[in-house]
C-alpha cells in the first residue's frame, strides 16, 4: 500500500501586475493561491524537514514569482511549479491553483484563474 503526505498552502494572498491588457501592468490585482504538494510517505516517522516539504521555502517561492510580471497565470504557475521541483525533488505530485479576483472585464462578477497539475516519477 503507498502512502501519501500532502502539504497545502491555501489561502495565499497576493497583488501583483500579472495579465494581457496594459491596464493591468498598471493596477495591481488581488490574487490567490493554493498550492498542495504530495511526497510518499517515509515507513518510518519523519522527524525532520528534511524528510518533507518546508512550506516556508515553498511561500518565498511563490512570493519570488508575483513579484515578477507574467502575461499569463499559466506561465507563472508552471515557473513556480518548476521551481519547487528543483528545490525539494521528495515532492511527487503537485496542484497549483491561481486566482484573479477582478479579472478586466466588463459587467463580471467572480474570479478566474487556472490549475497547473503535474506527477513525477
Amino acid at each position: 500500500m503507498a502512502a501519501w503526505i500532502t502539504v497545502e498552502l491555501n489561502d495565499l494572498k497576493f497583488f501583483a501586475n500579472h495579465g494581457l491588457h496594459a491596464e493591468e501592468a498598471v493596477v495591481e490585482n488581488e490574487f490567490k493561491v493554493d498550492i498542495c504538494l504530495s511526497i510518499k510517505a517515509p515507513k518510518k516517522i519523519i522527524q525532520s524537514i528534511k524528510q518533507t516539504v518546508n512550506y516556508a521555502e515553498v511561500y518565498n517561492i511563490v512570493e519570488q514569482e508575483f513579484a515578477i510580471r507574467y502575461d499569463l497565470l499559466e506561465t507563472c504557475a508552471m515557473h513556480i511549479a518548476q521551481r519547487i521541483a528543483e528545490m525539494n525533488p521528495v515532492v511527487k505530485k503537485m496542484r497549483i491553483s491561481i486566482k484573479k479576483s477582478n479579472p478586466p472585464i466588463v459587467h463580471f462578477t467572480g474570479s478566474v484563474g487556472v490549475v497547473y497539475a503535474a506527477e513525477f516519477k
